[in-house]
């Protein structure tokens, strides 16, 4: 299992959006050019990211995207899902059920109809990591990432998304 490079793009940019005032809108263009990212990836994500109610698009000409929900409300998982899909990352083929020696008459159920328990390992493992990503939160990451910069560094990004 691997994510995408959606993931990061996604989430580095919203952190800019985090302390954008209400009805100011960022530009994916801006967005994309201040990361040093795909402008036309970039916009792949956001679509993505519009249609799970993470961002909402600003029509116009000085149109672009803002935050749909607080920064409190948005979690690492929400983006994940976003941009990945909610399909389980383990897919179970049930090969247990090709074996060659099997015999359903003979085995009991609990082996045969039960849940396959490597299914069930790796679907609770994603499940607990499905938990603590919703535990991130926007807000923590920008509270984080402002934390580890220079004041004049944070000043100067906010300078620059509000053009």
């Amino acid at each position: 299992m691997q994510f995408s490079i959606g993931i990061e793009y996604a989430l580095h940019c919203l952190i800019y959006m985090v302390n954008s005032p209400a009805g100011k809108s960022i530009g994916i263009k801006d967005l994309a050019t201040y990361q040093g990212v795909s402008e036309t990836y970039l916009s792949k994500v956001y679509t993505k990211l519009r249609k799970s109610g993470i961002v909402k698009s600003i029509p116009g000409v000085n149109g672009g995207y803002e935050l749909a929900r607080s920064p409190e409300e948005i979690t690492f998982w929400d983006v994940v899902e976003a941009v990945e899909g909610s399909s389980p990352f383990f897919q179970c083929a049930e090969i247990r059920q090709k074996e060659l020696l099997l015999d359903k008459e003979e085995l009991p159920d609990s082996y045969t109809k039960c849940p396959c328990l490597i299914k069930v390992v790796m679907l609770e493992a994603e499940e607990e990591m499905r938990q603590y990503l919703r535990g991130k939160t926007l807000a923590w990451l920008r509270e984080s990432v402002e934390n580890k910069l220079p004041a004049d560094h944070l000043q100067a990004m906010n300078d620059w998304f509000k053009g």
